[in-house]
């Protein structure tokens, strides 16, 4: 019954986000939908990070680097292969099947790349994995620059627009209420343990390296999505939107709304989002680029005032009215548990 109802919940989720889609656009004007857009973007970015970030306490510092691979290998097979194709389907499907097939394969390039990458550096810790997840950022956008295939330096253009409000928020909402669920098994524990204790984890039996590529894989994964989603919305890529800095916001986002806490995630990537954009009048005023050294002001100031990000570890339902749907939660979680549990026994 818990694997059904959450079946039910994901399904009513996408189906609101799909209805929502050709309304959208029409509420608002151009330029705030494009905003509403990116803050989609940005929250499948934040969520997924902080699984890794937040949840499992590591530090990774590449995350763009892995929406850089989803983004090029959906745009190039977009452009190159699936839009000259014609699976025959009923009008309208075509462009879905072929799409979400894009979407997928970056997920799964960005994901495979995130387990080789995973691997070796996970064994290190702090300041040393940073360093390695920086470093493969950058590797990947110099090379990127170099293959002339998806247009080096130049860029990557005519890549067909077929990200919509759907498509955005639909995948942000999967990426969540996964992440959720991981948190809610007996998986996510042991992610929560390697957290709190890495050595205590071990001593218990938690095979500490397994699950920490497992959360990285998962998390690189829904990068790749999400920078499908990007390229397939603005329908050119540039190797420069991928740098240190990319990273550093998605970074920031997982900080200011609390280390640990999805729904801090969520919050923070809509809140940074709005901000950047309301920060461009003062950028064409000073015809200087303030926003990164208001985004590092604002870090700052939350560290010493707030040292656990907005929300802490806390969720949505934590607080108030929301706590019952916690509760039913851990009952869905310990019902799937049990059988497992019990076969142990």
């Amino acid at each position: 019954m818990a694997y059904l109802k959450n079946f039910g919940v994901i399904l009513v989720g996408i189906v609101a986000c799909v209805g929502l889609s050709p309304v959208a656009p029409e509420l608002m004007n151009p330029y705030l939908f494009s905003i509403l857009m990116y803050a989609g973007i940005n929250i499948t970015l934040a969520v997924s990070l902080n699984l890794v970030n937040g949840l499992t306490g590591q530090f990774s510092m590449g995350h763009a680097g892995f929406m850089a691979v989803g983004g090029y290998v959906s745009a190039f097979l977009t452009t190159e292969y699936l839009s000259k194709m014609n699976p025959g389907l009923p009008a309208g499907l075509n462009e879905i099947v072929l799409f979400a097939a894009a979407l997928y394969a970056g997920g799964l390039a960005s994901a495979a790349l995130g387990y080789l990458v995973g691997l070796p550096s996970l064994r290190l810790k702090g300041d040393y994995l940073a360093i390695v997840t920086l470093g493969f950022g950058e590797i990947i956008r110099v090379l990127i620059l170099n293959i002339d295939a998806v247009g080096g330096a130049r860029g990557m253009p005519g890549i067909p627009k077929w990200t919509n409000f759907g498509w955005v928020y639909a995948i942000a909402f999967i990426s969540i209420i996964t992440v959720r669920r991981i948190m809610a098994s007996r998986h996510g524990r042991a992610l929560l343990a390697v957290r709190e204790d890495e050595i205590a984890a071990e001593a218990t039996g938690v095979n500490t390296t397994r699950y920490k590529v497992t959360a990285f894989v998962i998390g690189a994964f829904f990068a790749g999505v999400s920078g499908g989603l990007f390229a397939h919305f603005l329908t050119y890529l540039n190797p420069q939107t991928f740098d240190f800095n990319r990273s550093f916001e998605i970074i920031i986002m997982v900080v200011l709304g609390g280390m640990g806490s999805t729904t801090g995630a969520v919050v923070a990537a809509l809140f940074l989002t709005a901000l950047r954009e309301l920060l461009r009048p003062l950028q064409e005023i000073t015809r200087l680029d303030f926003r990164m050294v208001i985004y590092s002001l604002m870090l700052v100031i939350l560290m010493l005032t707030r040292p656990n990000g907005f929300f802490g570890t806390k969720e949505l339902s934590d607080f108030g009215p929301f706590r019952r749907f916690k509760r039913d939660a851990l009952k869905d979680a310990a019902a799937a548990d049990a059988p497992a549990e019990g076969a142990r026994g």
